[in-house]
C-alpha cells in the first residue's frame, strides 16, 4: 500500500509564526523536499496580505514550485476569490477549509455554513468552465471536525449534513481537519466510517492531524486502518491554527516518513535528505523551535528503506 505524505509546513507551518521567511528561503525548501521525494507540498494560502503577510508571496511561490517535475502543487483558499487566484497561478490543488464549528468559521474566515457552502458552489462552477486539463483538484476540508476549542464536541449529524452539502457543491474530494488536536484514534474511525457513509469511500482518502496532545502518530494509524492514504504533515512540526487557542503542533513530517517506512509503507521518500531539508528552516527561521524524534536519534543501525529494498 502507497501513501502520500502532503507537506503542508510553507503553508500552515508559516501561517502560524510571527517570522516572514524569505521567498529565496521558501523555494529552497520545497526544492529541497520535492527531490527529497515529497510528491504533494502545500506551498501556500490566497488570503489577503493584511491577514496573513508570512503568505503574501503565495502567488510567486506557486509559480516556482510547478516548475518543479512530478510535484502536485497545493493552495488553501478562503473563498471564491482566493480559488480564482490560486487557478490564475496554476495550482494544481485547491483546498477550502469549511469548519463545521460555526463559531470557528465566523472567526476565521467571518463566514456561515451557509455562506462557506455558497462560495464552494461558486469555485466548483468556475474549475467546471475550464478546459479539463486546466481544473485543478477541488477539496472541501471539514475543520475543527473532531471538536473546537470554542464550541467543543460538534454533533455526528451536523458534520453528516455539511460533508454532503460539499459534495453536493462540486468538491472533487472531502477532507478531515483536527484543526484544535483533539482527535485519537476511536474517534478516527468513527468520523472516516461517518463522512464515507455520506460522500462514499473514493471521496475522502486524506487526513490533517495535529499532535497537540501526543497522539499524532496514533491517529495516523488509525487512519491506515480506516483506509485512508494521504496524510497532512509539516517539516519540524511547524504550524497549528492562528484562530484556534492552544492548537499547536502538526504532525512531523520526519517522524511520520519514519514511522511508515519502518511498516513497509512507500511514501517514495528519502528520509536521510527530509533530514537534511531542515538545515533551511533553521538558517531561515532563526530561534523558531523544530521539532521532531528522528532528526535527534537518527535512523536505527543497519535500517533498510522499503526503497533500498524493492
Amino acid at each position: 500500500m502507497d501513501v502520500l505524505i502532503s507537506e503542508v509546513g510553507p503553508r500552515d507551518g508559516l501561517q502560524s509564526i510571527t517570522a516572514i521567511m524569505p521567498l529565496a528561503a521558501k523555494k529552497a525548501w520545497i526544492a529541497a523536499e520535492a527531490a527529497a521525494g515529497v510528491r504533494e507540498i502545500e506551498v501556500g494560502s490566497f488570503v489577503p496580505a493584511k491577514h496573513l503577510p508570512q503568505l503574501a508571496d503565495t502567488a510567486e511561490v506557486v509559480a516556482f514550485a510547478r516548475t518543479i517535475p512530478g510535484l502536485t502543487v497545493a493552495v488553501l483558499v478562503p473563498n471564491a476569490r482566493g480559488a480564482e487566484a490560486a487557478i490564475a497561478a496554476g495550482a494544481d490543488k485547491i483546498t477550502l477549509p469549511l469548519s463545521v464549528s460555526e463559531t470557528h468559521s465566523l472567526a476565521n474566515l467571518r463566514r456561515t455554513h451557509a455562506q462557506m457552502i455558497a462560495e464552494a458552489r461558486a469555485i466548483a462552477t468556475t474549475i467546471a468552465a475550464l478546459p479539463r486539463q486546466q481544473r485543478p483538484h477541488f477539496e472541501g476540508s471539514l475543520s475543527t471536525v473532531f471538536g473546537c476549542t470554542l464550541e467543543g464536541a460538534i454533533p455526528d449529524a451536523l458534520i453528516a449534513r455539511l460533508a454532503g452539502e460539499l459534495a453536493a457543491a462540486g468538491c472533487d474530494e472531502i477532507g478531515l481537519s483536527d484543526t484544535t488536536g483533539y482527535a485519537d484514534p476511536a474517534a478516527v474511525h468513527r468520523l472516516v466510517k461517518l463522512v464515507r457513509g455520506v460522500v462514499g469511500d473514493d471521496r475522502l482518502t486524506g487526513i490533517h492531524l495535529h499532535n497537540t496532545r501526543g497522539l499524532g502518530l496514533a491517529n495516523v494509524l488509525a487512519g491506515l486502518d480506516a483506509g485512508l492514504t494521504t496524510f497532512d504533515s509539516s517539516l519540524g512540526g511547524l504550524g497549528g491554527c492562528p484562530f484556534a487557542p492552544g492548537a499547536t503542533g502538526n504532525i512531523v513530517t520526519e517522524d511520520l516518513a519514519f514511522m511508515l517506512d519502518a511498516m513497509g509503507i512507500d511514501t517514495g521518500i528519502d528520509l536521510q535528505k527530509l533530514i537534511a531539508v531542515r538545515t533551511i528552516l533553521a538558517e531561515s527561521l532563526p530561534g523558531e523551535p523544530l521539532y521532531g524524534f528522528l532528526p535527534d536519534a537518527g535512523l536505527p543501525r543497519g535500517f533498510r528503506s522499503v526503497a533500498a529494498a524493492a
